[in-house]
């Protein structure tokens, strides 16, 4: 399996302290069946603020680690953006890490409460600039969690959903569950990552979350994540009853295309 969503690069952020914990947290991908993972540390404005240098760097560290410590797992450049209006002038300045540092796909976190008033747009001009938002963990954020039709305006306009497999089974919750499981179900989640922070639940969710996706597990947690890192577009399933409504997003997008 690959996970396009782990935060395993030591002292960064909220995951691993040190490289000796950030390697016990390979092994335990390893374990759970993954071969790639992607790191992604919280890059959040005035919380965490890795530069994409130190990203770089930390990747190769780690990476050149594992392959010291005999440690079967590759390790990929990403990092986790919180939105913001400055990501896409930080994009055209070169200061963002894409997944896999293909230009492609940027994963982006909302707040769990709420959508910002500038979100729309954002993410607007991050597809107008060529990069495919990919928005981590949508089924903890209330509004799209609450309204599916909001979450399958922004897919049909080309953002993709990455929904954690801890939710799949319930570990944030039942609402985040049922939110979870019916963006797979509808067809508005593409990917499916752990979002591990360490040798924890959310890393053992993984192989867990792919029992219960049965045949769906290769698509997003497999086929998908892999077009994602060639910078390919990943399958679209065609969408439930969610997806045939057009509200908000639409509307804006529209009106900002006739400007």
């Amino acid at each position: 399996m690959i996970d396009l969503h782990a935060h395993i690069l030591p002292g960064l952020d909220d995951g691993p302290a040190t490289l000796e914990e950030s390697l016990a947290m390979a092994r335990a991908y390893v374990d759970a069946g993954f071969g790639t993972v992607v790191a992604t540390p919280h890059v959040i404005p005035g919380l965490y603020e890795p530069a994409r240098e130190e990203i770089l760097d930390g990747v190769q560290r780690l990476q050149a680690a594992l392959e010291e410590a005999g440690i079967p797992l590759a390790v990929l450049p990403g990092a986790e953006y919180h939105l913001t209006p400055d990501l896409p002038r930080l994009l055209d300045a070169g200061a963002l890490v894409t997944l896999n540092a293909t230009g492609r796909y940027l994963l982006v976190e909302l707040p769990f409460h709420g959508l910002p008033a500038h979100a729309h747009r954002t993410l607007f001009e991050l597809l107008v600039a060529g990069v495919t938002p990919v928005i981590a963990h949508p089924e903890r954020n209330d509004i799209l969690a609450g309204e599916p039709c909001a979450l399958a305006e922004m897919v049909e306009r080309g953002v993709r959903a990455q929904v954690t497999a801890a939710s799949l089974l319930g570990l944030f919750g039942s609402q985040v569950r049922r939110a979870a499981q019916r963006f797979v179900r509808e067809g508005l989640a593409q990917l499916v990552a752990t979002d591990a922070h360490g040798p924890d639940a959310r890393l053992e969710a993984g192989p867990r979350a792919a029992q219960l996706l049965g045949d769906l597990a290769r698509r997003l947690m497999r086929e998908n994540p892999a077009a994602v890192l060639r910078g390919d577009g990943p399958e679209m399933q065609s969408f439930g009853t969610a997806g045939s409504r057009v509200g908000l997003f639409s509307r804006i997008i529209g009106k900002m295309k006739r400007v």
